[in-house]
């Protein structure tokens, strides 16, 4: 059955079965590519896939070849409709997560999501982090085994905070990355490093990049964002900071800007907010509608 989800940009749940109770049956999988309602997902090695009707759906194509384990991975049932994926060479036009993302229904962002995830993790995983051994896949694509020592291996998914940081006159940080074109900002955000739970990855990221001590950290929700393998996990903060000091390296510009600034600044162009497809564009939405605590 479908599994509820915790507080989520993506919504409270998803209609994508993962089955994992029965993707260890390698002929019980077998059976759902042969049949007649199978779909298939096919991803490129840039994380890319194929839609149509301008992007606001997937192309989902029947599967009209032989079943192959190694290349074909089970992504779950949707409404009882079996849904594999496979890395492709590319075949036109495609999209991505960033590009359509937003246009697409929840069920099949959550598709496109899993597949780029699975695809960008096996293209990785052909040989054994501990011996060097070849690797073959188990468990309908969640899972791969080395044929050489018996290392087990599963998809990783790599955690980032990604925070949304106000100062006492609920203004908010937004900065830009010295990779960005000027005028391009967003809020901030850092990996998880070894050993770190989420919340010191955060004030160790703040104090790092912008040199801000930070209070009143709330979680606020997630994105999983395959590119190639992240979980974004959002954070509310407040600073008694109201001014910052950017590394110059990462990050070259920053500062708090207020609702009104922000609004005219991209009426006329001179500000580039982040993607609508991403976590970070949703907080800032939230924060400009007055939601963020």
């Amino acid at each position: 059955m479908p599994y509820p989800a915790s507080v989520s940009i993506w919504g409270l749940g998803s209609e994508l079965d993962r089955v994992p109770e029965h993707r260890r049956n390698s002929e019980w999988v077998h059976q759902l590519w042969q049949q007649e309602n199978a779909r298939l997902l096919k991803v490129t090695e840039a994380g890319e896939f194929y839609s149509c009707e301008e992007g606001r759906r997937l192309r989902l194509p029947k599967p009209f070849v032989a079943f192959d384990p190694q290349r074909h991975y089970l992504l779950g049932l949707v409404a009882d409709v079996p849904v594999f994926t496979v890395l492709s060479l590319p075949e036109g036009e495609t999209s991505s997560l960033r590009t359509v993302g937003h246009q697409l229904e929840e069920r099949e962002r959550d598709l496109a999501t899993a597949a780029v995830a699975l695809v960008n993790w096996h293209r990785q995983g052909s040989f054994c982090p501990v011996c060097g051994g070849t690797t073959r896949v188990v468990n309908g694509g969640f899972g791969r085994v080395c044929e050489k020592c018996g290392e087990q291996l599963f998809p990783r998914t790599d955690p980032a905070v990604i925070v949304a940081i106000l100062d006492a006159r609920d203004r908010l940080l937004l900065a830009r990355q010295s990779t960005w074109p000027k005028g391009r900002a967003s809020i901030l955000a850092g990996f998880v490093e070894v050993g770190e739970s989420l919340e010191q990855a955060v004030h160790r990221e703040m104090l790092e990049e912008a040199d801000v001590e930070l209070t009143d950290l709330r979680y606020w929700g997630s994105q999983p964002w395959p590119m190639p393998r992240s979980l974004m996990v959002g954070f509310t903060a407040r600073t008694e900071a109201d001014r910052v000091s950017v590394d110059g390296e990462e990050l070259v510009e920053g500062r708090f800007w207020s609702r009104e600034e922000v609004r005219a600044a991209v009426a006329e162009g001179s500000l580039v907010l982040p993607m609508s497809s991403s976590i970070a564009s949703r907080m800032v939405a939230a924060w400009l509608d007055g939601e963020l605590a």
